[in-house]
């Protein structure tokens, strides 16, 4: 399982740039296996996040902002899910990973 997390490396917003961050950073210090996807480079990349957010997720107005995640095709949520999930130290359940690698590690 690979978790995606969809970016703007060309966003213009201050506010998406720091939520990228954040998101990116927690899953680099928690060692835990992602991959970025980076929307304004690939046309099909963008329309196939847009496409596989759920309806109830989507804005009103415009499009989803990134950062959008996925677990391979499984939508987990968008910043402010990952935030709330990382409030409550709920983020493996919400990334839909069972434990935090170091557990995994050192189990073996």
């Amino acid at each position: 399982m690979v978790i995606k997390v969809y970016i703007a490396s060309s966003s213009g917003s201050i506010a998406v740039k720091k939520h990228q961050q954040a998101v990116v950073g927690f899953l680099e210090a928690n060692r835990i296996n992602f991959q970025e996807v980076d929307i304004t480079m690939l046309e099909e990349q963008r329309l196939w996040m847009y496409r596989n957010i759920p309806k109830e997720k989507k804005p009103e107005k415009g499009n989803p902002l990134p950062p959008q995640i996925f677990n391979e095709d499984h939508y987990c949520g968008d910043y402010e899910d990952f935030f709330q999930s990382k409030e409550n130290n709920t983020v493996f359940a919400f990334l839909g990973l069972s434990s935090p690698p170091s557990m995994t590690d050192s189990m073996s």
